[in-house]
């Protein structure tokens, strides 16, 4: 079955869409046996206003004009079961590079966002766990389209399962689905996916984030505590074992990854950021969490080279430069 889109359209309209892109509690700490450099990252960066009631933030990214979109849940946890009404309050807010902010949207649309990913037309994805679908706005918070059936689960290629992240090129629109599904879906000129529950090559285990450089495909394969990388095709080029529960990982364009974990080994939350490079060796580790209070669980990096970092549990933006990982 197509994917069911607010529209009514099936995957010719899917293929339009991105035809168009074209155009245009616990205690932190490090994984046991671990010594690494601790580098609190500042946690100060976004100027929320005065009583803007920050809620857990779970996803950032940054569009081609350097504008930073942080995703949180204003008034509202992640408890199950979901609530069923929209979150009344903004869920986006928009800033600049020095944390200046620009604008707020997303009033009564979601329920439980939890990813975001901006297109390279700029349009900003969220994956909607409590809705069962996929939303797609326009970069000043208008609702262009959405995926899927609102509030049913399912695991065919019209349905999702709890999604967690999307990823949008000019050719294909990728999703990881997610907590319920643990695959990965490809909307192309056709509907292709891959895994399966559980561990071994073909495994996936809640696959919490996805992200597309060239022909690869980063897969966070969070509770298998690996980062999964395939081809355009689905077909796996490589498995990196991770001490920790990798909450997101990041390609950077000359071919090394960066990844966030949220828990470490011993399921202790905090937030370890690793460079890796292009074939899966570890290059760098740092305990970047200011305090006990923080669990990374999204990463975005800037063209200037600053790390942004999801905390969901500490309900801010934890930023650093990149150079303090790389050693550029």
């Amino acid at each position: 079955m197509p994917p069911r889109w607010r529209s009514g359209a099936t995957v010719a309209r899917a293929m339009a869409i991105l035809s168009g892109l074209a155009l245009v509690g616990a205690c932190q700490g490090p994984p046991p046996g671990e010594d690494l450099a601790r580098t609190p990252a500042r946690a100060d960066w976004a100027a929320w206003p005065r009583g803007a009631g920050v809620g857990e933030v779970s996803a950032v990214d940054v569009d081609s004009h350097g504008h930073v979109f942080v995703l949180h849940r204003p008034g509202r946890d992640w408890v199950e079961p979901f609530a069923s009404q929209p979150i009344a309050a903004p869920v986006v807010a928009m800033f600049d590079a020095s944390g200046r902010l620009l604008a707020r949207w997303g009033m009564g649309e979601t329920v439980m966002p939890h990813g975001l990913s901006v297109a390279p037309d700029d349009s900003v994805w969220i994956t909607d766990a409590a809705r069962e679908q996929i939303l797609r706005f326009g970069h000043d918070g208008t609702l262009l389209d959405t995926m899927g059936e609102r509030g049913v689960s399912g695991d065919d290629t019209g349905h999702f399962g709890r999604p967690t992240d999307v990823a949008a090129t000019r050719a294909a629109l990728y999703v990881a689905d997610g907590y319920a599904n643990h695959r990965i879906l490809r909307f192309a000129r056709t509907v292709d996916q891959w895994g399966e529950k559980g561990g071994g090559a073909a495994g996936l285990a809640i696959p919490h984030s996805v992200a597309v450089s060239g022909n690869r495909v980063v897969v966070a394969d969070r509770e298998n505590s690996r980062i999964k990388i395939y081809d355009a095709a689905g077909r796996v080029l490589r498995l990196i074992p991770v001490p920790g529960h990798p909450y997101a990982a990041k390609p950077l364009r000359d071919g090394r990854l960066v990844s966030i974990e949220g828990r470490d080994a011993a399921d202790r939350q905090g937030a370890v950021l690793r460079l890796w490079s292009a074939d899966g060796r570890q290059l760098a580790a740092l305990n970047v969490a200011p305090d006990g209070s923080t669990r990374g669980h999204d990463l975005a990096i800037g063209a200037d080279g600053t790390i942004y970092i999801a905390d969901v549990a500490g309900r801010r933006v934890l930023t650093l430069p990149l150079s303090r990982l790389t050693g550029d």
